[in-house]
């Protein structure tokens, strides 16, 4: 798909999703500051209250922030299906998500049943609200686009994770009995990573990478059955693993099922590290780095998953290195290249056609300069190698660990809020210009 067939007249007002992007680095940065204070107790098993509070600050704070902000602007200029009425569901969803977040997060830290149970609701309410309606335009969009099966399908991921959640969170609040955590944890965080944030990224990707980064366009069979292979297989892992203490055959089943993914996922990462190298232009761009970074963690995360899953490597120490990397390193450096892209894009677009701002016209580069974005990626990198540092030898490595990250995600911060600036700035010297000409 190229960048003329792009719907950008339906684009929702840019507010709609900058209101997620601006407040989605605030997350992880309170998630360093847990870290800081908890310190190497924190890190020392993947259950601790500390390290579950960190999690969620991650996945629902920061993932599920800047992608559901994304999607309300994905779907019109891509599937060409807007949402209905894009700012009054944005709003709430925004408000439920923060005020859920930070719920279940101290809920997490302070073992509070009240505030466990008061983010099931509101998150609950959230993610309800836009499912509904972003369901609705995916049920009215275009399938011939290449990005709209994988999104339809990390829809359903999201809803199973949200499910997931709500009865693990049931069961941890005393709401619930005989809702086994263990397995079903392991589900849960499968689908949040794989079937939700995996699935939308590689959806994302097949625009974005082409569009942006000036390659090839990923191959057709790729497009078409990678997204269906992935959300098959996660399926029947899920059923294998759940019950895999049942019966000796599911647990073999769940074993070479896994294996699947890991190779699903490890075909996206090389697919996508070819098209870059084959792309047209050679001209240094962050987005590309930290897509790199990105696919680079994904085939490590691949690699030790098919190592604990065959036996030949075990313990919490790899597991909780997974995990970081699954996080920081391949989720959140995709999620930094798209919005180093996405947010200057969205800026230009919107001077140009909403406030038909067409002389002096900054471009993406001086909306978002190379200046500030580059340093980021050294920054996000050092914090991924720290954090790794951290779990395989506890103690004081997880205070520069924690430091790095905050660091990291207040550059993420400072730049989206600078790209902003820019934008006001020129809707401002416009609208004098043209009181003046009056």
């Amino acid at each position: 798909m190229s960048a003329a067939s792009l719907r950008l007249d339906q684009a929702p007002p840019f507010s709609v999703p900058l209101r997620f992007f601006l407040t989605a680095p605030l997350f992880p940065l309170l998630a360093a500051g847990v870290l800081a204070w908890q310190g190497p107790a924190a890190l020392a098993s993947r259950w601790t209250p500390a390290l579950l509070a960190i999690t969620h600050l991650f996945t629902l704070g920061f993932f599920a922030m800047v992608m559901l902000g994304a999607l309300m602007q994905l779907l019109p200029v891509l599937a060409g299906s807007p949402l209905t009425r894009p700012t009054r569901v944005g709003a709430p969803v925004h408000v439920l998500l923060i005020l859920g977040t930070l719920s279940l997060s101290f809920g997490f830290l302070g073992s509070q049943t009240i505030l466990l149970r008061a983010a099931l609701v509101l998150l609950g309410a959230g993610f309800t609200v836009f499912l509904a309606a972003a369901g609705l335009s995916l049920a009215r969009a275009n399938s011939d686009n290449p990005a709209v099966h994988p999104m339809r399908l990390a829809l359903l991921g999201l809803a199973l994770t949200i499910l997931l959640g709500i009865a693990l969170g049931l069961r941890l609040s005393g709401n619930a009995a005989g809702i086994a955590a263990g397995a079903w944890t392991d589900v849960h965080l499968a689908w949040g990573l794989i079937g939700w944030v995996g699935m939308l990224i590689i959806g994302v990707a097949y625009q974005v990478v082409p569009m942006f980064q000036l390659t090839p366009a990923y191959p057709a069979w790729l497009m078409r059955g990678l997204p269906w292979f992935m959300f098959i297989v996660l399926l029947a892992w899920s059923l294998s693993a759940a019950l895999a203490e049942q019966s000796a055959f599911l647990a073999s089943a769940a074993k070479v099922l896994s294996i699947l993914l890991g190779l699903g996922m490890a075909v996206f990462a090389l697919a996508t590290l070819w098209l870059q190298h084959k792309r047209r232009r050679r001209l240094p761009d962050v987005t590309l780095y930290f897509w790199r970074l990105a696919m680079l963690s994904l085939l490590a995360c691949v690699v030790m998953a098919l190592l604990t899953s065959t036996g030949f490597a075990n313990g919490s120490r790899i597991q909780l290195l997974l995990g970081a990397w699954m996080i920081v390193g391949f989720a959140s450096s995709a999620i930094h290249g798209m919005l180093y892209k996405i947010v200057p894009f969205l800026a230009w677009l919107h001077l140009h056609e909403t406030h038909d701002i067409r002389h002096a016209l900054p471009s993406m580069k001086e909306i978002m300069p190379d200046a500030r974005t580059l340093p980021h990626l050294w920054i996000h990198g050092i914090a991924l190698l720290l954090i790794s540092v951290a779990i395989l030898g506890p103690g004081p490595w997880v205070y520069p660990a924690a430091a790095a990250l905050a660091l990291s995600y207040a550059w993420l911060g400072w730049n989206l809020l600078s790209a902003y600036a820019v934008f006001r700035q020129v809707v401002k010297t416009a609208s004098a210009a043209s009181g003046v000409n009056a």
